[in-house]
């Protein structure tokens, strides 16, 4: 099938890639048009034949609601717009109520996979109308992992970027927990090599796992993480994990505290906060900030 994809950047640029080693016709757009296959959205809906699937992976908030009022004046009838960035569940719903006033689909697709998405697949989470969903399967089915799981219909429309809200709260708890751990252990003076302990854990042990994997690979470029400054962002979803769980009156004393752990990142030079850096680094390309 033919796409429209709106962002080449780090994810959308790979995700141009998948789709097209899986046989289909992407037409991309960026601001940088060294990336752009086209000048303009205008254009890219214009080299589309109908009904037009357009993806939207651009950042959350102003430039994803500009994208979309855009491509709302751009598309026709029985077309669909998949937001596939980072928007709260919250701005899904109002962009559907928009784009469903022209006779436009929406749907909503949480997307994990970093960098590593273009070898390994992306797992997706997506919401909306099964018959707006159907039109976007063979693009689901491209980018998934290969095998029988990593893409659900998550529910109705916001569902899918909640799903992904709450699978980087969890994230964010799980990087908390390998930080500590790897502090501790660094702070022990019986303990003498824990690059290898960790590397140890990759095998036979119940945390084993790919942020596991990660935090040796990060080990392995810099031992005792000597090189990272203790900072680490917050992308704005363990925010707002928090904030559901308020809302729907659900404890999540693990992830809330997690967050409040990243802020505290930004008072010291937490040894914590560079494992975390690392992490997000390796698995997503993450910035990362060098002491000074």
């Amino acid at each position: 099938m033919e796409l429209g994809l709106v962002g080449l950047g780090k994810m959308g640029g790979n995700m141009r890639e998948r789709i097209r080693r899986a046989g289909h016709t992407v037409i991309g757009y960026d601001r940088n048009p060294e990336l752009a296959d086209v000048s303009s959205l205008k254009e890219l809906v214009e080299r589309l034949e109908g009904p037009r699937v357009v993806w939207v992976m651009v950042p959350a908030g102003a430039a994803t609601q500009s994208t979309v009022d855009e491509l709302g004046e751009l598309l026709q009838p029985g077309d669909v717009v998949v937001d596939g960035g980072n928007s709260r569940w919250t701005d899904d719903e109002k962009h559907a109520e928009e784009l469903a006033a022209k006779g436009i689909g929406f749907v909503d697709c949480g997307v994990s996979g970093g960098v590593w998405g273009l070898e390994n697949g992306y797992a997706l989470m997506y919401g909306g109308d099964a018959e707006n969903v159907a039109k976007v399967q063979p693009i689901f089915d491209a980018l998934k992992p290969e095998g029988e799981f990593g893409s659900v219909h998550a529910g109705k429309v916001g569902a899918g970027h909640f799903a992904k809200m709450v699978h980087n709260g969890i994230e964010y708890a799980m990087m908390q927990a390998f930080a500590e751990g790897w502090e501790l252990l660094e702070a022990a003076d019986s303990v003498t090599d824990v690059r290898e302990i960790f590397r140890s854990w990759q095998e036979g042990t119940v945390i084993r796992s790919w942020l596991l994997d990660l935090a040796v690979r990060a080990l392995d470029d810099d031992e005792h993480l000597e090189k990272l400054r203790g900072f680490a962002q917050d992308s704005g979803e363990g925010r707002w994990t928090v904030e559901a769980a308020i809302d729907h009156a659900v404890p999540l004393p693990a992830i809330t505290a997690s967050l409040f752990a990243r802020f505290a990142s930004r008072q010291d030079d937490s040894p914590q906060m560079k494992m975390i850096a690392a992490l997000r680094n390796q698995f997503g390309g993450h910035a990362v900030e060098s002491k000074k």
